[in-house]
């Protein structure tokens, strides 16, 4: 030390309590967004909704509505042509005379056998249901935002994606409350 109230250090005189750096201004971290969902490849914050790599800007989203997409493509098929088969059978009895021949079982038989494109049509949306999909208004362009065959998952995403248009549409969500910002309850152990 010297006489001064000074002190050297590294050959450096700095007076005592003071440091050689400049004060800097306390850094002004932007508040993180707001999540309101989130699994792999599907992210809804306050601002943004993405899906794989396609995103959204939460504002831009207008018109929202959830639909049933396309029943399968497969199920519809074996319906279609189980259909055209048996009316295709059913005509061919018909001009040839078959029908008057046919006893009361065949009949039975044939009815059952009718039903057979309603029991695949009914099968093909049990095993391979149409999916939930939510579209909206983007830029002026109705767009397929999600699409999901788990009705759970679609309902938890459609309702963050709604939940996040009302805060656009009422001015933002606001910061976040005390509590929040406390760290979580943990027990002693």
């Amino acid at each position: 030390m010297t006489r001064e109230g000074t002190a050297t250090r590294n050959g450096t005189a700095t007076r005592e309590g003071s440091s050689t750096r400049p004060r800097r201004s306390p850094r002004v971290t932007p508040a993180a967004p707001v999540l309101l969902y989130a699994r792999p490849g599907i992210v809804v914050t306050a601002d943004r909704f993405t899906v794989g790599r396609t995103t959204w800007e939460i504002a831009d989203l207008t018109h929202l509505h959830a639909t049933r997409g396309p029943h399968d493509r497969l199920a519809t098929r074996a319906v279609a042509v189980t259909a055209l088969m048996i009316t295709g059978v059913g005509l061919l009895l018909g001009f040839t005379g078959g029908l008057q021949r046919l006893t009361a079982g065949a009949y039975l038989a044939f009815g059952a056998v009718a039903l057979l494109p309603v029991l695949l049509a009914v099968a093909g949306d049990r095993w391979r249901p149409p999916p939930y999909e939510l579209w909206g208004w983007h830029r002026g362009a109705q767009v397929l935002l999600f699409s999901s065959d788990d009705e759970r998952q679609f309902g938890q995403v459609s309702r963050a994606v709604r939940r996040a248009r009302e805060g656009v549409r009422h001015g933002g969500w606001g910061p976040a409350p005390a509590a929040a910002e406390q760290p979580f309850w943990h027990p002693d152990r």
